[in-house]
């Protein structure tokens, strides 16, 4: 069975069928990418999965249980997260409490008048493991309004993985950064997938980053899929090169 199973989903606006017919399975473990010209639909399609969108028609299915009419915070409790194109952080806060935070929330402290010895440790634990799992021990105390884009968007994506997630959704995680910055990315990226057997979806322009991570492509143009292959049959489909990649710089 599927981790994720879009089924024929559609998201209509008016006449602008900004999403038609598009179907798509993650398996567990999975690494995917979606591409496309932009307008192609691609960030409406994330926005069904997340559930920001009900889908004018179609089925959406996480792990087996039908999740198409599910509000973006449940969606979020039964193992989905997701960052966004705009970094979504506390800037006046320092790395180690914007990754608090999400802490306390998935350990069910945030509300809590009053936190046990070891409840507050195994917190400070979980903080510190994360931080150094995104490379951020260094700048802990940081406030992350002060650090380079890479470095908070790091910050975002360790605070999806605070609430422990089984698919992680990223919208265009490389986006505005310099060559550097793509590249840490990139591999903290791939670190996160093989060291802790995420399943990911990730909707990105940079061709670099999607032809070193994803292991299948799904390409949509004008809301409909084109094409979906590995990279290599991605990367020799004529239609594909046509549409997106042979435009791209």
């Amino acid at each position: 069975m599927s981790l994720l199973y879009v089924e024929n989903v559609s998201r209509h606006f008016g006449n602008l069928r900004a999403v038609n017919d598009v179907s798509m399975t993650v398996e567990a473990g999975e690494l995917r990418a979606v591409i496309g010209p932009n307008g192609a639909g691609k960030t409406t399609f994330f926005n069904l999965i997340s559930g920001f969108f009900q889908p004018t028609a179609g089925r959406i299915l996480f792990d087996g249980n039908d999740i198409t009419g599910l509000p973006p915070h449940r969606r979020v409790t039964i193992g989905m997260a997701r960052t966004f194109q705009i970094t979504e952080v506390f800037p006046e806060l320092t790395v180690h409490d914007n990754v608090r935070i999400p802490v306390e929330i998935e350990g069910g402290h945030r509300l809590s008048p009053w936190t046990s010895r070891l409840a507050a440790a195994k917190v400070r634990d979980r903080v510190d493991e994360l931080i150094t799992m995104g490379g951020l021990d260094n700048k802990a105390d940081r406030l992350v309004g002060e650090l380079s884009l890479g470095d908070q968007r790091s910050t975002e994506i360790i605070m999806s993985l605070a609430l422990r997630p089984r698919l992680l959704l990223l919208d265009e995680p490389t986006a505005g950064m310099g060559d550097q910055e793509t590249y840490d990315i990139t591999q903290l990226i791939r670190k996160l997938h093989r060291e802790q057997a995420l399943s990911m979806v990730l909707i990105e322009h940079d061709m670099r980053v999607i032809f070193q991570l994803a292991q299948r492509i799904m390409v949509l143009a004008e809301g409909r899929v084109l094409a979906e292959g590995s990279p290599a049959e991605i990367a020799a489909n004529e239609a594909v090169q046509a549409a997106y990649l042979g435009k791209a710089s």
